[in-house]
């Protein structure tokens, strides 16, 4: 025998058509009595969620008439402010920005851009800054961020705004990284490409073509899905009974070629996998001036899949990341809070797909 549906559940019902103009302004909810059947309960039952209706503007009850939708639906457009500032530095960020700009011209959204997009990642951090408090004081409904990275202390900014912006009671989603406050929970829905499987397929790839080591190289300061590609690089290792330490890992300048000559590079057997293809491209230079055979002694990959991947001196193997669908569903979760903004926060993790290319291929 089915359970007895609640009064609960029938509120919701209802409500949520209502929402949807299932039962739009000015027309008439079932009878009780006919809703009562329906729903094999009793006539006060029904009666008691068309009171709840009532009390919360939804609905008119009138005697000998019936139950009324007053409900009107609002054609507000939002205003969206936009805090990208990896903008300046990817293509992907680019990207992402265009396809907000395009849903917000066939949306019910504005997008207010204040710019944050300078080469310099110093630059960036100072204005990421004004342009929060701005959009806060411009109260704008809700606000897309990617975290700042590859400045000091870009940790302590981050949370800095994400917490303003909180304080200021504006629904926040945080695009393409998460903020570090581990091991505490993140209190903001994150969309990104998923980094750990983005890991754990490059390194796939590279063992795949017989590498037998592989090394990963970034920059200081570098965002915290650095953390997660470096652990679905291990994982994938391990897997294959290979080891992956911190040996293996080199955070520096790839333009240093003093570094650069701390790898450990065995001709043959060796890959690199890079936490970006701008990296790729300047580590592909500096070890093209030490000798260092791209193809022959060493595979090299990266992520990204910027325009001029395709067009290096060996054309690199990248990651793509589904950045219209990033955008897409940034909007979902933001439209999603706006309905309730202490929601439980969700992050989703989108699949990418590597791009093969001649640099991740022994000749």
């Amino acid at each position: 025998m089915k359970g007895k549906i609640s009064s609960k559940t029938i509120y919701d019902t209802i409500k949520d058509q209502i929402h949807k103009e299932r039962f739009p302004q000015g027309s008439m909810l079932p009878a009780e009595l006919t809703l009562a059947q329906k729903y094999l309960v009793s006539r006060p039952t029904i009666a008691k969620v068309y009171n709840q209706l009532q009390d919360e503007g939804l609905v008119q009850k009138t005697k000998g008439l019936g139950t009324i939708v007053t409900h009107q639906h609002s054609n507000t457009t939002y205003t969206f402010g936009l805090l990208l500032p990896g903008a300046g530095e990817s293509e992907i960020f680019s990207i992402i920005n265009d396809q907000l700009l395009s849903q917000s011209e066939a949306g019910s959204f504005n997008c207010l851009w204040e710019g944050a997009t300078a080469g310099s990642a110093e630059i960036r951090k100072m204005l990421i800054e004004s342009y929060c408090e701005s959009y806060i004081n411009k109260k704008v409904d809700g606000i897309f961020f990617s975290p700042l990275e590859r400045v000091q202390d870009a940790d302590e900014l981050n949370l800095k705004i994400c917490t303003a912006i909180q304080d200021a009671g504006i629904p926040l989603v945080l695009i393409d990284r998460n903020i570090r406050i581990s091991p505490e929970r993140c209190a903001f829905d994150v969309v990104s490409v998923d980094n750990f499987n983005a890991g754990s397929v490059m390194a796939k790839h590279l063992l795949d073509q017989g590498c037998e080591e592989l090394h990963f190289f970034y920059r200081p300061d570098s965002a915290s899905s650095i953390d997660l590609r470096i652990s679905g690089i291990r994982d994938m290792v391990e897997k294959q009974g290979r080891l992956f330490t911190a040996n293996n890992l080199f955070c520096g300048n790839p333009e240093d070629l003093e570094f650069v000559k701390k790898m450990k590079i065995t001709s043959g057997k060796t890959g690199i996998i890079c936490a970006n293809d701008s990296t790729a491209a300047v580590l592909m230079s500096s070890l093209d001036a030490l000798g260092v055979e791209i193809c022959s002694d060493v595979l090299i990959c990266g992520y990204d899949d910027m325009k001029y991947s395709k067009h290096l001196k060996h054309s690199l193997t990248s990651f793509r990341q589904p950045c219209e669908e990033i955008a897409n569903i940034s909007i979902e979760l933001l439209m999603r809070r706006l309905k309730d903004n202490n929601r439980f926060p969700i992050t989703i993790n989108l699949a990418g797909e590597i791009v093969i290319r001649e640099s991740s291929q022994f000749l």
